[in-house]
């Protein structure tokens, strides 16, 4: 059946009496007049149950207002939104009223009274729909979305996001933010930078600072990543108390930070001294736990507009005075200079050059004598890394090296050495070793037992000639791995030695964790041997210590007799440095089968200016 028109009650009853009047008679009239009147009711009574069901379950709060600002009707979910009694909420009471009771019960707008009132009459004389965000007195934030109506009158619906807000600042911040120190991240750096230039202007002063932990890398590979997230966050800290408020302190990624010094002080001055300040502030140690960390800073420093006001450009010229400080010896700072640009190019050019260095046949090894302290006769030579460059010259490897690493080139370059060394050492007298140093990376290959068995194979060189020396950040990143590798070439028959032993924070733990044959105790405590009693104690220890392993000892970094008086007194089996000799190539090491020389070739001479003291053939640690 079709539904019936609607009709209103008013109409009903002008149909009854119309009836009557026009004569129509009044029993079956009146009688049917009624019965259409009881059916229109109770589809009105209907309609209203289903109106107020719909309104009483939408999630928002509605209101429907006149134009004379009288409350037509509102749903349940508005009068519980704002905590208002229902029977408050009567058909006929006026937006004054309503907002008065709001502010009673502590769920008015966080604004006075009159201004909200004055604002949702602006909103009502308004031709179009509106959409607001109104933060309560109690904390809460409330969206509303504001409907005029033809007669002056509006419609409003009223929703709770306080939890939306929350979640979505909650996302921001994260999107933001570093998750170990709490800092800035690189995303919310560029961000910030690219305001503050908006906002000073060409001709406002910025200071962009970039900072980077010294020795991070040393600590993370000898007591592990908690450790150095710990010292990170610690950093982080020390960083936060440097600044002024207003500075913008972020962590770009690793051990690198950054500042933007943005105040109304002289530039560059302001920025300087500030990097100065944070070069003292590294040198004190951090307390992590039980150890002790000295780790530095170096800095880089960019000035707008000097230097320009490009975010990008500024972010990259303050990178390459951050190098430039490192290569200057670290704990420094360095101010942006126009010739860093060249300097940077011509070291990306050196790195295309490095990958096509062994095809062009530029690299070669030059070994450096290890002498035995009890027969004074040369026992083995360590194999060091060169690369004759066609236009620069002889390349020392604290240029290349680095390179290497960070390209991915250092695992062939260690390849070529292990190749290389093995068959220069075969034409050697039988009782010469030869020590190579392995890089971490190629620790982690598992092709490196392999590689190694087929150099000893394509050399003819008997394993027990070999030293392959490690660092303790081998055996500390990812340990069961490397242990399992070292255990491999172990088992073909060459020497594991330890290298550099003495300058990590574990180091006596990981006599214990490998059979060592030898361990080399650092040139830091030859050096001091001679004049400090505490240096020639450690020294006196770790060869005690290894004597009751089985294990020899060498001293690296022997460069007087008076040096070598002492670490031959203490107990030390063997001797490298340039008192020994010096690194020299293969063919003048004046070496042939069955003749030994009784001392190194060249000794008594001071390192020469610029040489290398503490880079090995594969990787510099």
């Amino acid at each position: 059946a079709r539904a019936a028109p609607a009709t209103t009650t008013a109409e009903l009853f002008g149909f009854a009496l119309g009836c009557a009047a026009v004569g129509i008679g009044a029993g079956w009239a009146m009688r049917a007049a009624l019965q259409q009147l009881d059916r229109l009711l109770a589809e009105h009574k209907a309609d209203n149950l289903r109106f107020d069901s719909a309104i009483n379950n939408i999630s928002q709060g509605l209101c429907f207002f006149d134009g004379r600002e009288r409350l037509i009707v509102c749903n349940d979910r508005y009068a519980e939104m704002y905590n208002l009694p229902r029977e408050v909420m009567r058909p006929g009471i006026t937006l004054r009223e309503v907002v008065e009771h709001r502010y009673q019960v502590g769920t008015g707008p966080d604004m006075p009274a009159e201004q909200y009132l004055a604002w949702r009459h602006s909103c009502a004389a308004a031709s179009h729909s509106s959409d607001t965000v109104t933060d309560l007195r109690d904390g809460r934030t409330f969206a509303i979305h504001h409907q005029p109506m033809p007669d002056g009158g509006w419609v409003a619906t009223h929703e709770d996001i306080t939890e939306r807000r929350r979640h979505q600042a909650l996302i921001e911040g994260m999107a933001h933010s570093d998750p170990l120190t709490g800092l800035s991240n690189r995303v919310r750096y560029r961000e910030r930078l690219e305001e503050v230039l908006k906002q000073v202007g060409p001709e406002g002063a910025v200071g962009l600072l970039c900072i980077d932990l010294d020795r991070f890398k040393a600590v993370n590979d000898t007591l592990g990543h908690p450790i150095g997230d710990q010292l990170l966050c610690a950093a982080a800290k020390r960083l936060r108390q440097s600044v002024r408020q207003g500075d913008l302190v972020a962590r770009l990624g690793g051990d690198e930070f950054a500042i933007i010094q943005f105040d109304n002080a002289p530039q560059p001055a302001a920025a300087t001294s500030l990097a100065a300040r944070l070069v003292h502030e590294f040198t004190r140690p951090f307390e992590i736990g039980e150890h002790q960390l000295l780790v530095g800073a170096s800095v880089g420093v960019a000035i707008s507009p000097t230097d320009g006001t490009d975010p990008d450009d500024l972010l990259k010229k303050a990178d390459l005075a951050l190098y430039d400080a490192k290569m200057s010896g670290r704990g420094t700072f360095s101010l942006f200079r126009p010739p860093m640009h060249e300097i940077a190019q011509s070291r990306r050019l050196l790195g295309l050059d490095l990958r096509q260095a062994e095809a062009r046949e530029e690299l070669e090894l030059h070994y450096q004598p290890i002498m035995s302290l009890h027969t004074g006769k040369i026992v083995a030579f360590e194999a060091l890394l060169r690369w004759r460059h066609p236009e620069h010259g002889l390349v020392m490897p604290d240029t290349f090296i680095p390179m290497a690493e960070e390209t991915g080139l250092i695992e062939p370059l260690g390849a070529w050495v292990l190749r290389k060394a093995f068959l220069d050492a075969a034409r050697w007298p039988a009782d010469i070793g030869v020590a190579v140093n392995l890089s971490p990376v190629q620790v982690k290959s598992a092709s490196l037992t392999r590689l190694v068995r087929e150099a000893l194979q394509a050399a003819a060189l008997a394993p027990n000639r070999v030293d392959l020396e490690i660092t303790e950040s081998v055996l500390l990143s990812e340990n069961s791995v490397n242990l399992a590798t070292l255990h491999g070439l172990r088992a073909l028959g060459v020497r594991i030695c330890l290298d550099d032993f003495g300058v990590g924070y574990s180091s006596l733990s990981y006599l214990r964790s490998f059979p060592f044959k030898k361990v080399k105790i650092d040139r830091s405590f030859v050096r001091d041997v001679v004049e400090k009693s505490e240096a020639a104690a450690i020294v006196r220890a770790i060869a005690s210590l290894c004597r009751s392993l089985d294990m020899s000892v060498t001293a690296e970094g022997v460069e007087t007799d008076e040096q070598l008086e002492n670490v031959q007194r203490i107990g030390c089996d063997e001797a490298q440095g340039y008192l020994i000799g010096m690194p020299r190539p293969a063919a003048d090491l004046g070496l042939r089968h069955g003749q030994s020389p009784a001392r190194a070739p060249v000794r008594g001479h001071a390192a020469p200016a610029g040489a290398e003291t503490g880079v090995r053939a594969a990787v510099p640690i």
